[in-house]
């Protein structure tokens, strides 16, 4: 059997296009008639997918093995990070969660962590031609380098060779490479076959000399620069910072920014749709008078993001966009904290208590331990609409306003409405992604829908993401360095 090649791109920093880049790399090797899986031995993301067997996976693995033309596994991710504070994430091990550990206390668990993501890559590679692999961060944060498991840590373990890539788009791009060059160790540099220059705007051409001086003082060879690839809004964004402002249309729907804000890929079909503008609201400005509606997403710390949520001044300008007659829909942490009261007799999300809800919908939610992950099959209610889409979250939610649901879900009621018909809340992620639905929902707004196909568009994107880099990477090169 003929070994399977394997390559892994790690950046020079986080936000550097990786995800994306290994997302084109996948939908380009298979186009070639190759079988490829890809990998990211360890993720920090709040933004996560639900794999057919109910496990969690990083949001953009989960776009990798679309793109791969398979179905998302936990062993594509087998580390992942969900940060709950400042100091703190929940550790979700091969798809379920293992512990909630501190910065300081992750170190110890880091061994065993190992032996889990070269246990899931020995898996995941079985059989297939190709797996592509996406460091985390940068490999020259030395100071990590004790027991990584995210980048050389994992490459030197499983002995894959590295491609490292710097985005010109922040500047500084030739420091960055340079610079990690002079930082890493000798074994580590060794490793590095070759740098790519992404995010370039304008005439590539134009850097020539900047990238000739990159080999020169590396030593390391050149595989293309990459141009903006300027459709990357049309994909399922992975980090927050990715979140921008979008659309153009007449009906707007604002967004605060939690900081704990989790699963946020609900917003990306409606930034598509001609007749929604979707308005990001930054943590210090207040949510705008002209909304049409008020959207609070998921949140990976419900009782934190309300604390902050308030902080921000946000529940005034709520009660006054509520009052104007304005709309509200909360998305599982957000219908959480629409009710009356949240509980949290066991302390899972800080003090065990009970915090004062929005009370916005006449429903409280009591937190447990059990977390509910799983891919979910509704019917839209008042549309009578099929919708797909997945719950992750803790907690039950009960109360008078769960006799209006939104959703029936295996015959049971799902989510609640308010008696003026104003507000909703809902524990379902992902619900705009089902065409019929989303644009039964549009008609319900009086806006129009367009004929966007959601599934198709993101399809499509990822063919034009590797024509892309078919025309700027050299992969015959790439794929020679994964099989040596």
């Amino acid at each position: 059997m003929t070994r399977t090649a394997a390559i892994m791109f790690q950046g020079t920093g986080s936000n550097v296009g990786k995800s994306l880049l290994v997302a084109g790399m996948c939908r380009a090797l298979k186009r070639r008639g190759l079988t490829v899986r890809p990998f990211k031995p360890q993720n920090m993301s709040n933004n996560a997918a639900v794999t057919p067997d109910g496990g969690e996976i990083g949001r953009a693995q989960a776009l990798q093995a679309l793109a791969c033309g398979v179905p998302p596994s936990i062993h594509m991710n087998p580390v992942l990070l969900k940060p709950e504070s400042e100091t703190g994430a929940q550790v979700i091990v091969q798809g379920k969660r293992l512990t909630t550990a501190k910065a300081r206390d992750y170190a110890k668990l880091k061994p065993t962590l190992l032996k889990a993501t070269l246990k899931s890559f020995d898996q995941l590679k079985s059989g297939i031609d190709n797996i592509v692999i996406e460091g985390a961060g940068s490999p020259a944060e030395i100071n990590l380098r004790h027991g990584d498991i995210a980048n050389m840590g994992f490459a030197e373990a499983a002995n894959i060779p590295v491609i490292l890539i710097g985005d010109i788009d922040r500047g500084g791009v030739i420091a960055q490479l340079v610079g990690t060059k002079s930082v890493i160790s000798d074994t580590d540099a060794a490793r590095i076959k070759g740098f790519i220059v992404n995010k370039f705007r304008g005439d590539p051409t134009l850097f020539d000399d900047g990238f000739s001086a990159i080999a020169n003082l590396t030593g390391w060879q050149g595989i293309g620069t990459v141009p903006w690839f300027a459709d990357s809004s049309k994909l399922p964004a992975e980090d927050a910072l990715d979140i921008r402002s979008a659309g153009s249309g007449a009906y707007k729907i604002v967004v605060p920014q939690l900081s704990r804000m989790a699963n946020f890929d609900d917003l990306d079909p409606l930034a598509q749709e001609p007749g929604i503008r979707v308005q990001m609201i930054k943590p210090g400005s207040a949510l705008p008078g002209d909304a049409d509606m008020v959207l609070i997403p998921g949140s990976k710390s419900t009782i934190g993001d309300l604390n902050f949520f308030r902080q921000q001044g946000w529940d005034i300008d709520l009660k006054a966009h509520h009052r104007r007659g304005g709309k509200i829909l909360g998305i599982c942490g957000g219908y959480q904290m629409l009710g009356q009261k949240i509980h949290d007799p066991d302390g899972i999300e800080g003090p065990a208590g009970s915090t004062i809800g929005l009370a916005y919908l006449d429903v409280e939610t009591t937190m447990s331990r059990e977390k509910q992950v799983s891919l979910v099959a509704a019917t839209h209610i008042a549309s009578n609409t099929a919708v797909q889409g997945y719950e992750i979250h803790i907690g039950a939610t009960t109360g008078p306003d769960r006799t209006r649901p939104v959703m029936q879900v295996n015959g049971r009621p799902e989510g609640a409405g308010s008696a003026d018909g104003l507000v909703q809340g809902t524990y379902l992620h992902g619900l705009f992604s089902s065409d019929s639905f989303r644009a039964a929902w549009l008609h319900s707004l009086n806006i129009a829908s367009s004929t966007l196909n959601y599934g198709q568009s993101v399809d499509k994107t990822l063919d034009d993401l590797a024509d892309h880099l078919e025309q700027n990477l050299d992969i015959d090169t790439i794929l020679a360095i994964a099989r040596s």
